[in-house]
């Protein structure tokens, strides 16, 4: 059995921490502990014929997902790169042909959570047998209140003692009075988005519904080509291939689609209020952290990353504040911070893409100060890790190194500076930032010129295959 994980989301519904560039997969559940990405390659461990995970995964975020797998010692089978979002059904496909065909997949979101693993160990043992005869699985959530935000799947009469019922139909999110009726009925199961089925399988009921996806898939792989540790899709091809889900383009229309029922404590975190429901909370109903004084505060959602957040005499909210950004919301109206993105995307602002601290595969950068023509970060370099060779068109570069050692190279030049000793890269001249110590190298970048952004940059060599920024 092969973990493929789908870790192509933006997760704009949990802004401001989550963002284009470090969407909500990459984020705890609560102040510390494991990603919701890490959570999902976890679920797997205790499987013992479990295989190395295929990680599927926007360009954009190949090196935090490196990252969180190594630091859980995780060596994945393939990391697959897409170019563009497709959605679940080009996804999965690519993960199929990767494997033998009578390989068993099982495809979780990067983004779910489940707190009863007994029970979800309990639920893949009875759905292996239905895939090893060809069904296509999917885990139907056994629902414990009306909801209108998840699609539902209706489910047929089982064979007697079996625990595996055909699906009859996938129905779209309803209101609320039809989704008391499902309720009612107990033949309805919310639709998890997890499958498990074979290879050949997949392939072949996408060959038979949706043949054009599969053939735009087959092109991608067919001219994809390695980078460091990843497959990276052809872009031309894949960019072809048409954005379907796996319910739209095979699971409506098969007949070898079954349902298992699932009932382990599941979230897909579709919302601040998700995230509230999902962790403990104080006397008073609030999950409260970082630096937060409360006072007469009920059933409320309060995240402090920067600063102190004092609230008092306030219920039913969620007040998040990060580095450059506070949302504060009434708790039922979590679903429109997509709005509030639309927005920010709309008038170009930074803050839909990426937070003040900026992940890189060396380290990080965190943008302190900026106006015109000038812009000062703190940069963190990894012990043996070094930046590319780059040239700016449009800006010079003052380098203050704060903790640490650094080499520097600019032009033909190459020198070591260490704790308050300082250099000037000036514009157009070829620089490379490198830490060639055992501890991270701390240092201050002033920017000065007529344009600041990432993308004036020009790189010669790069040891992470990097050619964007």
């Amino acid at each position: 059995m092969i973990p493929v994980i789908l870790s192509g989301g933006s997760g704009t519904r949990l802004w401001p921490l989550s963002r284009e560039l470090y969407p909500k997969q990459f984020l705890s559940i609560g102040a510390s502990g494991p990603s919701m990405l890490q959570s999902t390659l976890e679920r797997v461990s205790g499987i013992e014929d479990a295989g190395a995970p295929v990680i599927v995964c926007n360009g954009e975020h190949r090196f935090l997902v490196a990252e969180q797998l190594r630091a859980k010692a995780i060596s994945p089978a393939a990391m697959v790169l897409e170019p563009c979002g497709r959605n679940t059904a080009p996804a999965v496909a690519i993960a199929a042909l990767l494997q033998p065909g009578d390989a068993q997949l099982l495809v979780m979101p990067a983004d779910h959570v489940l707190h009863d693993l007994a029970a979800f160990h309990y639920a893949l043992s009875v759905a292996r047998p239905a895939a090893a005869q060809g069904k296509l699985v999917t885990f139907g959530i056994v629902p414990d209140s009306p909801q209108t935000g998840y699609g539902y799947i209706r489910a047929a009469t089982a064979e007697a003692g079996s625990e595996v019922y055909p699906v009859a139909e996938f129905v779209e999110k309803p209101d609320a009075k039809t989704a008391a009726q499902y309720l009612a009925t107990g033949q309805y199961f919310w639709n998890s988005g997890m499958f498990l089925f074979q290879a050949s399988t997949y392939l072949q009921q996408l060959a038979r519904h949706a043949p054009d996806i599969l053939k735009a898939c087959q092109q991608a792989l067919q001219h994809a080509r390695r980078d460091l540790d990843f497959i990276r899709l052809d872009a031309e091809a894949f960019q072809r291939c048409r954005s379907e889900s796996i319910d739209y383009a095979v699971m409506e229309k098969t007949d070898q689609a079954v349902v298992v029922p699932l009932q382990a404590g599941w979230n897909d975190i579709g919302s601040w209020e998700s995230m509230w429901q999902v962790q403990s909370r104080d006397e008073n109903g609030n999950v409260l952290h970082g630096d937060v004084i409360s006072q007469d505060v009920r059933d409320s959602y309060i995240h402090a990353q920067n600063r102190l957040i004092a609230a008092v005499g306030i219920e039913n909210l969620v007040i998040i504040e990060t580095g450059d950004a506070v949302l504060v919301m009434d708790k039922a109206r979590t679903q429109e911070v997509k709005q509030v993105v639309t927005t920010l995307r709309k008038d170009n602002r930074h803050e839909a893409q990426a937070h003040r601290r900026v992940s890189r595969p060396w380290g990080s950068y965190e943008c302190i100060d900026r106006a015109e023509r000038f812009q000062v970060k703190r940069i963190s370099v990894k012990p043996g890790e070094k930046l590319s060779l780059q040239m700016h068109h449009h800006r010079a570069e003052h380098w203050i190194v704060v903790s640490g050692t650094a080499r520097i190279t600019r032009g033909e030049e190459s020198f070591v500076l260490s704790e308050n000793q300082s250099t000037y890269i000036p514009l157009g001249v070829v620089h490379r930032l490198e830490n060639p110590g055992r501890i991270p190298l701390e240092l201050i970048e002033v920017q000065s010129g007529t344009y600041l952004g990432e993308d004036d940059i020009v790189r010669f060599e790069d040891t992470y295959g990097r050619t964007g920024r």
